[in-house]
Formats: structure tokens, C-alpha cells, sequence
């Protein structure tokens, strides 16, 4: 893969809406057809080029490291545990202290997004965006809020409450090395509060459209159906 070929990915939440039906192990090593929910999304990573790929952890973070080591199907596996809650931009910002390149993806540990992400790196450089975000276009948008699209750019966000098919946050996003500068200097924040949402106001997020089969496994009534949703046809060992 040229381009774009690492990625962070988000495996740090306690997972607390979905102890009613996995116990005992952070949501990203819930068991998806006997695998880790998180090992389907290191194939499709790997397959789609990663070079390496950066988990955050947290809770459990130790069970995380030693379940899936250091390597994954060729591509280098690297770790940042934080020892304390430091919300999503805290997270991201100690990770990305392994990140060597100048743009990388963002993902979540808990939810999978059908994407080329090829060609959400090629549309996020041909527009010069310092963050890119992907876009799930949903029946409903009452449980996630709604995101406000114009001329291939993010324009606003909906509350959540607010019925009918549209676009939501999927949690998957491409930043350059400059977006960086625009992090608070607190410790702990969040990525979508006070990075994000200012970052929309300027004008400096692309929305990526052609996406399929979001879902989010930290919910139980998704997680019964995610063996319906990933590409389920063997992977990496």
C-alpha cells in the first residue's frame, strides 16, 4: 500500500454495556466466531496494507498485549497503555507518540466499518483535509446522532433523539501530523468534544461516504449479530 499504512486503534473502554453477555475480558477480545472481535479487524488491516498498527489499551491492557503479541500476519503490532482514563483524545495523543509516519488512521476497538481504506486515503489527500472522518449511512440515526454533509465535508452534527435514515460517526478517521497542533495541552479530553467538533467549525474535516455494514459490538443486541456483519471466511492465525 502506498500512502497512508498505519493505524491506531482504540482498545481501551471497559466495556460495561457489555457485561450483561461478556465478562471477564475487555470488549476488543469479545469472541466473534471463536475469534477476538479484534482479530477481524486486524485482518482487514493487514489486508488492506498496514505496516503497523498501534492498540491503545487500558483496561485489561496486559490481557490485550499477551493475547495478541507483537506481530499480526506480517504487520508490526505496537502498544500504548495508559494507567489512568484519559478519554479519547488523551489516548490517542500518548499513542501517537509510535506513530512514524505523517498520516495514520483511527479506529475503535469495538466497532467494524466496511471501508477501502486505500480510497478514503487517497480522497482525504486529494482534499488536503488535516482529518478525514468515515460516515455509516444508517436507517436510523436516533441512538448515534446524525452528521451534516456538504461538498464532501463534514458540516455539522445532530443531536442524537432525531429519527430517519442518515449518516453517523463510525469512528474511523484519517489524521495528518498537523492536526496535532490542534490538541489541547490537557492530559485528558476528548477527541470528539475538543478535537473534532472545533476542527468541523473551521471547515477542516473531509467526510468519506462509501462505506458498508457498521457495527457496534458494545452494545449486546449488536454483538449477537456481528457474526452476520464480518467477512467470516478464515484469517490471520
Amino acid at each position: 500500500m502506498t500512502g497512508t499504512d498505519e493505524a491506531l486503534v482504540l482498545a481501551g473502554g471497559l466495556g460495561t454495556r457489555l457485561r450483561s453477555v461478556v465478562q471477564d475480558v475487555p470488549k476488543p477480545l469479545a469472541p466473534i466466531d471463536g475469534r477476538p472481535f479484534v482479530a477481524w479487524l486486524l485482518d482487514a488491516l493487514v489486508a488492506q496494507g498496514m505496516r503497523r498498527i498501534v492498540l491503545a489499551t487500558g483496561y485489561l491492557g496486559d490481557v490485550v498485549e499477551r493475547e495478541l503479541g507483537t506481530t499480526w500476519a506480517g504487520a508490526a503490532l505496537a502498544y500504548s497503555r495508559e494507567t489512568e482514563p484519559l478519554g479519547t483524545g488523551g489516548a490517542i495523543a500518548l499513542a501517537v507518540n509510535l506513530i512514524e509516519g505523517d498520516s495514520f488512521f483511527v479506529l475503535n476497538g469495538d466497532t467494524w466499518l466496511g471501508i477501502d481504506y486505500r480510497a478514503f486515503d487517497a480522497q482525504s489527500e486529494d482534499d488536503r483535509a488535516p482529518l478525514a472522518m468515515a460516515l455509516a449511512h444508517v436507517d436510523d440515526t436516533a441512538r448515534y446522532g446524525a452528521v451534516r454533509v456538504q461538498d464532501a465535508h463534514v458540516a455539522g452534527f445532530v443531536e442524537k433523539g432525531q429519527s430517519g435514515p442518515g449518516y453517523i460517526n463510525a469512528g474511523v478517521y484519517r489524521l495528518t501530523r498537523r492536526m496535532l497542533d490542534a490538541f489541547p495541552g490537557e492530559k485528558r479530553f476528548s477527541f470528539e468534544k475538543d478535537v473534532l467538533e472545533p476542527a468541523v467549525v473551521r471547515g477542516d474535516v473531509g467526510a468519506y461516504t462509501r462505506t458498508e455494514g457498521f457495527i457496534d459490538i458494545g452494545v449486546p443486541e449488536d454483538y449477537a449479530r456481528a457474526a452476520s456483519v464480518l467477512p467470516i471466511s478464515g484469517g490471520a492465525p
